[in-house]
C-alpha cells in the first residue's frame, strides 16, 4: 500500500470514532413527548413528568432519554412533528390535546402512545373501550365537559348571555362546543360562540368580542388559548368582563377563574402509564384513567381590580384564592 494510501485509511478509521462520539445513539428507552405547548408554556407540565420519572427510577441521560417536540399552540404544526418523533422509533410517546391525540396516532399503530386527552378515546376511535382500549393507545381523558360553566353561572347568578371564545381550526374547540349548549339551557344561559383563529391583531379580537354583545366569557380548551393565555386575560381585564377558563394557568397569568383537571398532575399520571409499558404492559390491556384532581381556581386580586363582586358562598367552593 501507498504511504499516501495508508494515510488516507488511518485517517478515516481516526475520524470515525470522534464522529460516533459526537453523536451518540440515545439512551434506552427513549421515550417521546409530543407537547401542544412551546417550551415556555409547557414548562410545568415537562417538569412534573421529568419529576415522576425520576421518582420511578428514570435518570435522563444515565438510564433514559426524552425527546421533546412542542407545537406552540398551533394545531397544524402537529402532523409534522409527530413524525419526527416516530421517525425516532420511541420505546413510547406521551402527547395531550386532541391535536397531538390525532397526530401521533395517525403516524403510528404500533408504538405505544399515552395520551392526555378531554375527549372521549372509544368516540375518537382510539380505542375499542375505556377498561380495554384494544390497541395501541391508552391514557388519562376527562369526560363531563360544561362544568366550568356551571360553575361561572354560580358566581355571576345574573348571567344571561355568555360568549364562548372557541378556534374552529383547532379540534379540541371543535369537539368541545356541542357540549355547552345543553349545559347552557339547564342553567338558563345563551350561548353567542364567538370564532376566533387569529390572536395576532388583538384589537381585531377585542372588537368581535364587545359587538357579541354578552355579559361573560367562556374560553375554548384548545392550546391555541393556553398559548396566549395572558393576552386573553388582559384583553378581558381590559373590557371589564368575567371569564372562565380551564385550566389554573389563565388565573395564575391574571384570568379570572378557572376550572379543570391539573395539568401537571395529568402529566405525573402519565407517568406511571409510561412506566407500566416500559416494563412490558401492553397500552391495549391498560384501562384509560379519569383525573384524580380538579381545580376550581379564583383570582380575587384581579376580581377586585376589575370592579367585580363574587359571592362569598361562591368563594367557598374554590380550591384556591388568589390574592
Amino acid at each position: 500500500m501507498k504511504r499516501r494510501e495508508f494515510l488516507g485509511v488511518l485517517g478515516t478509521a481516526v475520524a470515525w470514532p470522534l464522529t460516533a462520539r459526537a453523536q451518540p445513539s440515545p439512551v434506552r428507552p427513549l421515550i417521546g413527548l409530543l407537547s401542544p405547548l412551546s417550551a415556555v408554556a409547557a414548562s410545568r407540565n415537562v417538569a412534573a413528568f421529568r419529576s415522576a420519572l425520576r421518582d420511578l427510577g428514570y435518570v435522563e441521560g444515565r438510564n433514559m432519554t426524552l425527546a421533546l417536540r412542542h407545537g406552540d399552540g398551533v394545531a397544524e404544526r402537529m402532523p409534522s412533528l409527530a413524525r419526527e418523533l416516530v421517525a425516532l422509533n420511541p420505546d413510547v410517546i406521551l402527547t395531550g390535546a386532541t391535536s397531538g391525540v390525532l397526530a401521533v396516532y395517525n403516524a403510528t399503530r404500533t408504538i405505544p402512545i399515552v395520551i392526555i386527552t378531554p375527549d372521549d378515546p372509544v368516540a375518537g376511535g382510539f380505542a375499542q373501550s375505556i377498561a380495554r382500549p384494544g390497541g395501541n393507545v391508552t391514557g388519562t381523558w376527562n369526560f363531563g365537559g360544561g362544568k366550568g360553566l356551571d360553575f361561572f353561572k354560580l358566581a355571576f347568578p345574573g348571567l344571561a348571555r355568555v360568549g364562548a371564545m372557541f378556534n374552529p381550526d383547532d379540534p379540541a374547540d371543535a369537539l368541545q362546543i356541542p357540549e355547552l349548549p345543553p349545559v347552557a339551557r339547564k342553567i338558563g344561559v345563551t350561548i353567542e360562540f364567538i370564532d376566533v383563529r387569529d390572536l395576532g391583531n388583538l384589537d381585531a379580537v377585542t372588537a368581535q368580542v364587545m359587538g357579541a354583545n354578552v355579559q361573560g366569557v367562556f374560553v375554548g380548551i384548545a392550546p391555541f388559548w393556553h398559548q396566549n393565555r395572558a393576552d386573553i386575560a388582559a384583553m378581558m381585564a381590559r373590557l371589564k368582563l368575567p371569564a372562565m377558563y380551564s385550566w389554573r394557568e389563565f388565573a395564575d397569568a391574571g384570568g379570572l377563574m378557572s376550572y379543570g383537571y391539573s395539568l401537571p398532575d395529568m402529566y405525573r399520571q402519565s407517568a406511571r402509564l409510561v412506566d407500566k409499558i416500559l416494563k412490558g404492559a401492553k397500552p391495549g390491556e391498560l384501562p384509560f384513567e379519569l383525573p384524580t384532581r380538579y381545580e376550581l381556581i379564583v383570582n380575587l386580586k384581579t376580581a377586585k381590580a376589575m370592579g367585580l363582586n363574587i359571592p362569598d358562598s361562591f368563594l367557598l367552593l374554590a380550591d384556591e384564592i388568589i390574592e
